[in-house]
């Protein structure tokens, strides 16, 4: 399943571009305008991930904070217009993973909400072995059977295929399955993810015309298909 993004802020244009930007990274994204709201929309939907104004009628970032922490551990980008050290302490030690300071580009907060959810993902320990639809892989061991036979995969390969069967139906972008085979993406090589996903295709798929395990969402990039 695509990670969702809780995006709090009071400027309905902002949260407007914050949206459109973010589904074209393959994020599920809900919104709310003002700390009051975000409590209910984040109790209700369950966030992987905030990214939220400091400052705001109503109620403020920092009163959202105080009460959501103690509900889930959910991580939290800070975006604030001010640049007083005190403000980015006081986030910090409400429990913010990061901050990002107005004006900002959307690359640079897509590539923090990434970092962020990697580290996330990182401190969930990891399944050693993974069963899906007859593939099994033996992460320590590095090695694939299908259906009983071993298949040699590269190690780009390998990385791929863990990344997507540890989230099925998880749909992972071009650039963030990039990101995760070489740690640090470069957008002009995303396209290498394709021939990497042929060639896996190749080795795993009964038919790679017509994959069964890794779909393509157009549009959006890769999934392990949740149903097989």
């Amino acid at each position: 399943m695509s990670k969702k993004i809780l995006v709090v802020d009071d400027n309905l244009q902002l949260r407007t571009l914050l949206v459109s930007y973010l589904t074209q990274e393959a994020f599920e994204v809900v919104t709310a305008g003002d700390g009051q709201e975000a409590l209910y929309v984040a109790r209700h939907e369950k966030p992987d991930l905030v990214i939220l104004d400091l400052m705001m009628p109503q109620m403020g970032g920092y009163e959202f904070m105080r009460i959501y922490s103690r509900e889930a551990d959910t991580p939290v980008i800070l975006l604030t217009a001010r640049m007083e050290e005190n403000d980015k302490v006081l986030g910090l030690e409400l429990g913010a993973d990061d901050y990002i300071t107005k004006p900002f580009s959307l690359r640079e907060l897509t590539a923090r909400v990434h970092a962020v959810l990697r580290r996330m993902d990182k401190q969930k320990p990891a399944q050693d072995i993974l069963r899906l639809a007859g593939i099994t892989v033996d992460r320590p061991g590095r090695t694939v059977t299908v259906d009983g036979q071993l298949v040699d995969l590269t190690p780009s390969e390998f990385d791929l295929l863990v990344t997507l069967m540890a989230a099925p139906g998880r749909v992972f972008s071009r650039l963030e399955l990039l990101d995760r085979l070489q740690g640090t993406a470069y957008e002009g090589y995303e396209r290498t993810i394709d021939v990497h996903i042929r060639n896996l295709r190749a080795k795993i798929e009964p038919d790679p015309s017509h994959p069964s395990y890794i779909d393509t969402v157009y549009g959006s990039g890769y999934r392990f298909h949740p149903q097989v």
